[in-house]
């Protein structure tokens, strides 16, 4: 093991204490999901949940055919009451209610058998380059062999099929990194640690796109060579 020890619960909560102390998310700007081995049934956070706050009872385990809940260990004991509010994680041992965004997971699911892990995330940057409609630069190798291409999903409303169906069909070419316009972004992976890092990868991109564009030389931030490019191996199956 190299990553995190644990089951996929507990690296998904050390993607989201990761990423809201790096700024890349706000509270709980965003939802993880891990497929399950077997291939039809993911871990996905519950909704309402802080992505610094993750433990085994913030997820629910869920059938990617049917979008239907299993039951799991996760489930708060009875009379917990750490969590308030709009939280749907239960206080009397019922399961967490999956997150609003369960569609978006299961359609990229069900679109692309190859994918282990989802990271729905709201990064800033990414977010405002996007409203201004400004491309991300893959300014370094790091960023060309994580994130290969960026795609751009067109706006749809948040937690419906509609949106779901879209990015589904945009990765449905073998597209990691999804940016779903004025929402956020969806990064696929085969593990939780691939999804991490291209996660991390893309709003680095984003921010450094962002500075070239402050400072009014963004038209001077060139691609990387194309034969660079073609060569490159395989995030997928090379180190990650």
């Amino acid at each position: 093991m190299t990553y995190v020890a644990g089951d996929l619960r507990d690296q998904l909560a050390h993607v989201g204490s990761d990423v809201v102390r790096a700024g890349l998310v706000v509270g709980s700007g965003g939802n993880l999901s891990a497929r399950l081995p077997g291939g039809d049934e993911c871990w996905v956070t519950a909704s309402g949940t802080w992505l610094d706050r993750l433990g085994p009872a913030s997820f629910a385990r869920v059938r990617i055919a049917d979008g239907c809940t299993l039951p799991s260990d996760g489930a708060l004991p009875d009379g917990d009451s750490t969590l308030s509010g709009d939280s749907a994680l239960p206080s009397d041992g019922r399961q967490a209610r999956p997150t609003s965004e369960l569609a978006l997971h299961l359609a990229v699911y069900r679109a692309r058998p190859d994918v282990r892990a989802i990271v729905h995330l709201h990064p800033q940057s990414m977010l405002l380059l996007d409203a201004l409609g400004v491309p991300i630069r893959l300014v370094t190798t790091d960023h060309a062999f994580y994130l290969r291409r960026v795609v751009t999903v067109p706006f749809a409303p948040p937690g419906g099929q509609r949106l779901a169906s879209a990015a589904a069909d945009a990765a449905a070419d073998g597209t990691n990194c999804l940016i779903l316009s004025r929402h956020g972004c969806s990064v696929l992976a085969r593990s939780v640690e691939l999804a991490h890092k291209r996660a991390v990868n893309l709003e680095e991109a984003a921010r450094l796109t962002y500075r070239a564009l402050a400072i009014g030389r963004l038209d001077e931030l060139t691609p990387l060579p194309a034969d660079y490019l073609d060569q490159l191996p395989d995030a997928e199956h090379g180190t990650v």
